[in-house]
């Protein structure tokens, strides 16, 4: 009995095993076919012991593309003979949502089989069709899977992902991606096994490589070459560059690897490495980032993270931007990676960062604090005879044009933010620093000491 499926019958003369693409042909129909993810799925593992006691919870596997998501979804409904429920997080609506949920609880009663309803990209659920769900994920009435490439913990709502567990899968290694081609190529059933196909020397390793971890990428890759070369060929790597052109990195501008690779490459520079630095700056430029995203986070680390240890540093970003506007890509991408190395080899200073951070958080605790008097502009006479500048003292008019005035409010007199290093150019403002904090102590000191009165005449 099967309250999912479809009463339709097939179209006569329909192969399926003949247009479905390799990738699905070649899926694994059990774990020991299952390649990769031995720390999640792995003999002994809390899963793999939880879907043998038929006892899996509702769940979200975090990945790249061709990790095996869909796969584990799969493996899992059908060793625990429950019903696989794929489900559309673009089109359906929370209507179907409800249908398809009723339909699970007859199914149960039936059978005493559960349902898996599995979400592809259940990051693009929005808050309403995540609600519908909520209820019969906290009851046990569905087990919830779903599949994504973003970071759950932005993209699902906190309700619903605290009644499910994350599981964090990775991208296949060459390894892992050459055992499947392997297999692809010799199964005689779902894969290639007909064709009679070889590798040539180099070919396994370029689709291992090629598919940048993604399983789906690299079959796809074999596949397309077997149909150009035909049956009983070898395949060759200069055939498989041919069918290849390009690999395309994996990365999405609006999603988590954005964010990972622009982190990679401001901590490398934060941390002097120059050659590390460029090669996560070639890893964004080549995924098609936009450069000009890429100057103003550099302008911005030449503010925090190297501040007045190196001011040039802000000039040479500034220039790079007004390069890269001039010449445009690729030639203008030469001033950023100038402006990357230059950055990653400089003094490090984040005491601007921290001080100016200190005064914000001032500014904000304490609210409007009063101008003291003695700097107040007086442009009228009723402010000088509210004495506005009165005691002002010219710094000019005084040794080294340092006083002791104060220029803080009250509350907060005497407070630093800045603590300048001795690193770069910023030592030479350390030693102005702390020159100027030891002349304003004595005038202080001094001020403080009472004065003589002088004698009366004779």
């Amino acid at each position: 009995m099967d309250l999912f499926r479809s009463d339709k019958p097939k179209e006569a003369g329909v192969n399926e095993e003949t247009i479905r693409p390799l990738a699905d042909r070649i899926r694994p129909v059990n774990f020991d076919e299952f390649v990769g993810q031995e720390k999640i799925i792995g003999v002994g593992t809390p899963l793999r012991k939880a879907i043998e006691s038929d006892k899996v919870g509702s769940l979200i596997f975090w990945g790249p593309p061709g990790s095996g998501k869909t796969t584990l979804a799969e493996l899992i409904a059908r060793s625990t003979h429950g019903q696989f429920v794929p489900f559309s997080a673009v089109s359906s609506s929370i209507k179907e949502i409800k249908e398809i949920i009723s339909k699970a609880g007859a199914y149960y009663q039936a059978t005493g089989r559960r349902t898996y309803i599995f979400v592809d990209e259940i990051h693009r659920f929005n808050k309403a069709q995540q609600d519908a769900f909520l209820p019969y994920v906290e009851k046990g009435d569905i087990v919830l899977i779903g599949a994504t490439t973003e970071n759950p913990s932005f993209e699902v709502n906190s309700a619903l992902l605290s009644r499910m567990r994350v599981y964090v899968l990775t991208r296949l290694s060459p390894e892992h991606i050459s055992k499947l081609i392997e297999r692809a190529l010799t199964d005689g059933k779902r894969g290639l096994g007909k064709m009679k196909l070889t590798l040539s020397d180099g070919a396994l390793g370029f689709i291992a490589n090629a598919a940048d971890g993604d399983a789906r990428r690299g079959l796809m890759l074999l596949e397309l070459t077997a149909e150009y070369v035909g049956a009983d060929k070898a395949i060759s790597v200069k055939d498989l560059e041919k069918v290849h052109q390009k690999q395309i990195l994996q990365y999405d501008k609006a999603g988590e690897e954005h964010y990972n690779l622009i982190s990679a490459l401001h901590k490398t520079i934060r941390g002097g490495d120059p050659d590390s630095a460029l090669y996560w700056l070639a890893r964004m430029l080549d995924s098609g980032e936009d450069p000009m995203y890429i100057i103003r986070r550099m302008v911005r680390f030449a503010t925090e993270d190297i501040g007045l240890a190196d001011p040039y540093a802000l000039t040479l970003t500034l220039n790079a931007r007004d390069t890269y506007h001039f010449l445009g890509s690729p030639e203008g991408e030469l001033a950023i990676a100038e402006a990357v190395v230059y950055m990653a080899c400089a003094p490090k200073s984040n005491s601007i960062y921290l001080a100016f951070d200190q005064a914000m958080n001032d500014a904000s605790e304490h609210g409007s604090l009063p101008v003291p008097l003695w700097i107040r502009n007086a442009p009228t006479k009723l402010m000088k005879a509210l004495d506005y500048g009165r005691d002002y003292k010219y710094a000019h008019e005084f040794e080294d044009a340092i006083t002791d005035q104060e220029y803080f409010p009250d509350e907060l007199a005497g407070t630093e933010y800045y603590h300048p290093k001795e690193v770069g150019r910023e030592a030479n403002l350390k030693a102005y620093l702390d020159k100027y904090k030891k002349r304003r102590r004595e005038l202080i000191d001094a001020a403080k000491k009472p004065s003589k009165k002088p004698e009366p005449p004779k």
